[in-house]
C-alpha cells in the first residue's frame, strides 16, 4: 500500500467493536476493518461461532477477541458494554427478522425485533458516542436493509426497526460529527446470509431476487469489505449521516 492510501484508509492504532460479527455482513465488515490494521471485537450469541470467527479472523493476522451476548438482552448489552473497553469504531449489523404476515406478528415478535435491530444500536451508540466524541474521533456504521426505505417481503416489524435506524444515523451524526463523530448506514441489497435463508429457500426466489439487482446478482459478504473500511476510516472524514446503497443497484428500480 502506498503512502497515500495507507493515510486515507489505514486503520492502525483503531479498535472496533462489530456485532453480528461471527458470520454474514458482520464477519466480512469485522475482518476487512482488522486486515487494514485496527484490533477487533466482535459480539454475537453462539460461542461455537464466534471461535470459529476468531480462527478466521487470526488467520488473516487480525488481533481479535470475541462477547458472546444476545442483544435483545438489555443486561447482556450492557455488559458489552463494560466488556470491550476502549472502542473507536462502532458496526452495529446484529439482526433477527421474523418474516410473517404483518396481522400475524405478536407483541413479542415486535418486542424481540425491535430490542435487537433498534434498542441495541441505540444503546450502544449511547455508550460508545459520547466517549468518541470526547476524544475527538470516532465511527459508527449502522446496518440498514432495503425495508429502510421501501417495503420488501414481509417487512413488518423487521421494516419499521431498519427504517428507525436510518433516523439514528442522522440523530447520532447531528449529535456528534461537530467532534469528530462520523455516522452513517449501510443499505445492503439481497445478500446471500444466514439471515436470509428463509427466503433463499423458497423455489426461484434467490433467482428472481438476482434478477432484480443492476449487477445482475445477489450480494455476498465479501461485497462489504472496502465500505467498512472506507466508513471506518480518515477518508470519510466529511461523510455522515448518510445511507450508503451497497445493494448492486437493487434500490434502484
Amino acid at each position: 500500500m502506498s503512502d497515500y492510501l495507507r493515510e486515507l484508509f489505514s486503520l492502525d492504532g483503531r479498535r472496533a467493536l462489530v456485532t453480528g460479527g461471527s458470520s454474514g455482513i458482520g464477519y466480512a465488515m469485522a475482518e476487512a476493518i482488522g486486515r487494514a490494521g485496527a484490533e477487533v471485537v466482535i459480539v454475537a450469541r453462539r460461542q461455537a461461532a464466534l471461535d470459529e470467527a476468531l480462527a478466521g479472523l487470526r488467520r488473516h493476522g487480525v488481533t481479535a477477541s470475541a462477547i458472546s451476548a444476545d442483544l435483545g438482552d438489555r443486561d447482556a448489552v450492557q455488559r458489552v458494554c463494560d466488556e470491550a473497553g476502549h472502542i473507536d469504531i462502532l458496526v452495529n449489523d446484529a439482526a433477527n427478522n421474523i418474516r410473517k404476515p404483518m396481522a400475524e406478528l405478536t407483541l413479542d415478535d415486535y418486542e424481540q425485533t425491535i430490542a435487537v435491530n433498534l434498542t441495541a444500536p441505540y444503546l450502544l451508540g449511547q455508550h460508545f458516542g459520547p466517549r468518541m466524541a470526547e476524544r475527538g474521533w470516532g465511527r459508527i456504521i449502522n446496518v440498514g436493509s432495503q425495508q429502510t426505505v421501501s417495503a420488501f417481503g414481509d417487512s413488518g416489524v423487521y421494516g419499521a426497526a431498519k427504517a428507525g435506524i436510518a433516523g439514528l444515523t442522522r440523530s447520532q451524526a447531528e449529535a456528534w460529527s461537530r467532534h469528530g463523530v462520523q455516522v452513517n448506514t449501510i443499505i445492503p441489497g439481497f445478500v446471500l446470509t444466514p439471515l436470509t435463508a428463509p427466503a433463499q429457500a423458497i423455489p426461484g426466489r434467490t433467482e428472481q431476487l438476482a434478477a432484480r439487482h443492476m449487477v445482475g446478482r445477489n450480494g455476498v459478504p465479501a461485497d462489504f469489505a472496502g465500505a467498512a473500511v472506507f466508513l471506518s476510516s480518515d477518508a470519510c472524514g466529511f461523510v455522515t449521516g448518510q445511507m450508503l446503497f451497497v445493494d448492486g443497484g437493487f434500490a434502484v428500480h
